[in-house]
């Protein structure tokens, strides 16, 4: 992701769009916090104070003490008595702050690190709860990717940079200003000899800055073409070697490579030399101060304590000035970063869904009521995790159990409002039928399934299950009503128990069991070192195969009336596929499924089959209704033999 290549100084800076604009959202969204926040900046400026009173402090005990040491009067050594008493004062009233120092800014630490990191745990739920509302349609279109460095990289970077900026400019701005102010309060000429030399490093430091800085963007630029090159040899090596591409590869990286040395020697170079010059204002700052000190206090103008506080103080002067760029640059940062997570949180929504109390009403603390629930002054009342089934109630108020009747009534959709890709599709199909979906890539058949499940909105037209209208209800209850199988497996780190059984509350042991060993996958699981409970990651040894019996088993305990599988067979050998072929058909019994297939010898079965074509239906009827009609379907399935021929 652009932008973030390690923290430190030097490093190229993203820059916002509105930097005002986007910094007054994040005030506005940490509002909360602000109480917090403007306390932690109180104690560290309080104790930045105490830091810029200790030289003063020190120029005072040193007095006290030269002003008791042996000197010469007309030639004569006389003794003079150190008060002790007054040294001891000024010592201790040193320690107290120095104490005070350390305590006020650990204070402000805890304080920022805490509030810093509560904003970023409310950034990532709000990306999470927007995650969640978003239509399937934004994420057609955006890379999984750039939604995970959203919650993780631009968050992790606006709490990081938020806390040690902020914090940083207020300690800096205070120690910049009351060291400026204690060094005119001691010497006005000493002060100005001071200023002159930071203003000499200064303007260095800028020249530096800016020279750096291209070299930086020339280094992002370069790391993003290693980068990419690299990934995408990776992930084609197989074919750079089929067709003998290595060569051509490694005259390119070294390419990229060559620039990225370039630009990276310069960059760190160059970002090298602020240290060295900062030290070196400070030691000529040291030297000056030493020279004009001496001068003025062997006139007498100034006492010895004077040039041994302009000492640090000249140290603290200085040192803001590099602290000012860095946080300025984590500013930039944490801007760049807070605009990109706004401009996904301002995505548009799913449409919100009405009130829908004729359908589902709601028990006494607000859950929807579930089927089976005991009555409460004629309604429904069972706890949230019990709401399952839900689609329509009888005349008496009670929930009816779903049969699975769907009808596709004249629905047209289009991912693009300016081109429709669904134009008039319409289907009955009755509760326990088994429906294949059929057509060339691009005909719509996921699509149809996908408007069926509301994961996207018909533009006209109704879906109806059971004669309910699917938009006249929630969607989590919609999405009740389906179990899916598809193609690309999904299986989580987490046990097998918990991979069959889930997001589905109070499964028992025996359930899982039962649909594993209906699947054939029991014997497998026993067999692994802690059977139903050993954990699935990258090194579990599933094979494709299995991990999709595990689907199957899981949406066997999910145990809903409509089944939908997506392509479930098409990436598993011939022998796998009937094993799997055999778990689809026992599912599949009671339940009203939709099955999209590519290999039409396994839906043969079907108690109808739909062909689609460009969004529409242009066959429908039974296997051997459509091989005798001689058409679009037949073509399909003889072509298909005579390839497997």
């Amino acid at each position: 992701m652009p932008g973030h290549m390690g923290h430190g100084a030097g490093r190229a800076v993203e820059r916002p769009d509105d930097f005002g604009a986007v910094m007054g959202r994040l005030v506005r969204f940490c509002r909360k916090y602000i109480p917090a926040i403007v306390i932690g900046l109180v104690l560290g400026a309080a104790g930045t104070i105490c830091q810029i009173v200790g030289p003063n402090e020190l120029k005072n005990i040193t007095n006290e003490i030269s002003a008791g040491l042996p000197a010469l009067v007309d030639g004569a050594p006389v003794l003079n008595a150190i008060d002790l008493d007054a040294v001891t004062r000024i010592a201790w009233t040193l320690v107290a702050l120095y104490v005070g120092y350390a305590l006020l800014n650990y204070a402000q630490s805890w304080l920022m690190a805490t509030v810093t990191q509560r904003a970023a745990q409310d950034l990532r739920e709000a990306i999470s709860v927007k995650i969640n509302k978003l239509p399937l349609k934004y994420f057609d279109k955006v890379s999984h990717g750039d939604v995970l460095s959203f919650i993780t990289n631009d968050v992790d970077a606006i709490g990081q940079t938020l806390g040690q900026s902020v914090g940083s400019l207020i300690t800096s701005a205070t120690l910049f200003v009351g060291a400026l102010v204690m060094m005119f309060y001691n010497n006005v000429v000493m002060t100005l000899c001071a200023i002159a030399c930071c203003l000499l490093g200064l303007v260095a430091m800028g020249v530096i800055m800016r020279r750096s800085q291209t070299f930086f963007t020339r280094q992002q630029i370069a790391l993003a073409d290693v980068n990419g090159h690299v990934e995408e040899m990776y992930d084609g090596h197989i074919v750079v070697k089929a067709y003998n591409g290595e060569a051509d590869s490694i005259r390119r990286f070294e390419r990229y490579n060559a620039d990225l040395y370039d630009s990276g020697w310069k960059s760190q170079f160059l970002s090298g030399l602020m240290m060295p010059m900062m030290n070196f204002i400070g030691n000529f700052g040291y030297v000056v101060v030493c020279v004009v000190g001496a001068a003025l206090a062997m006139g007498g103008r100034i006492e010895f304590g004077v040039i041994v506080a302009f000492m640090m103080y000249i140290r603290l002067f200085t040192q803001p000035l590099s602290q000012f760029a860095q946080a300025f640059q984590n500013l930039q940062r944490c801007a760049a970063a807070s605009e990109r997570v706004f401009g996904f949180l301002d995505q548009p929504e799913m449409e919100a869904e009405p009130e829908r109390g004729e359908l589902l009403p709601e028990s006494g603390d607000g859950e929807p009521a579930a089927a089976g629930a005991a009555r409460d002054g004629g309604r429904a009342v069972v706890p949230v995790e019990h709401r399952r089934r839900l689609l329509g109630y009888d005349g008496n108020g009670d929930p009816v159990p779903v049969r699975g009747d769907v009808e596709f009534s004249h629905v047209s959709f289009g991912y693009d409002p300016e081109r429709t890709i669904i134009h008039d599709f319409s289907a009955s199909v009755k509760a326990g039928q088994k429906v294949a979906i059929v057509g060339p890539t691009g005909a719509g058949k996921t699509t149809m399934v996908n408007l069926l499940m509301r994961f996207y909105e018909i533009s006209g037209g109704t879906i109806t299950i059971d004669g309910v209208d699917t938009r006249s209800v929630p969607r989590w209850n919609v999405h009740d009503q389906f179990s899916m199988v598809l193609q690309d497996t999904w299986v989580f780190r987490g046990t097998v128990r918990e991979n069959v059984a889930y997001a589905k509350r109070g499964v028992t042991d025996e359930q899982i069991v039962a649909a594993c060993r209906a699947v054939g996958l029991d014997r497998y699981i026993r067999s692994l070192p802690d059977g139903y409970d050993t954990v699935l990651d990258e090194k579990s040894s599933l094979s494709q195969g299995q991990k999709q019996l595990l689907t199957i088993a899981r949406a066997m305990v999910q145990d809903a009336p409509i089944l939908i599988l997506d392509e479930a067979t098409s990436s598993v050998d011939t022998r796998t596929e009937e094993l799997i072929q055999k778990a689809m058909d026992a599912l599949t019994v009671g339940r009203t499924s939709f099955v999209i297939a590519h290999r039409l010898s396994t839906i043969r079965d079907a108690d109808m089959i739909l062909v689609m074509n460009q969004g529409d239906i242009i066959e429908r009827g039974t296997h051997e209704e459509l091989l005798e009609a001689g058409g679009f379907y037949a073509q399909l399935y003889n072509s298909q033999f005579a390839l497997a021929d």
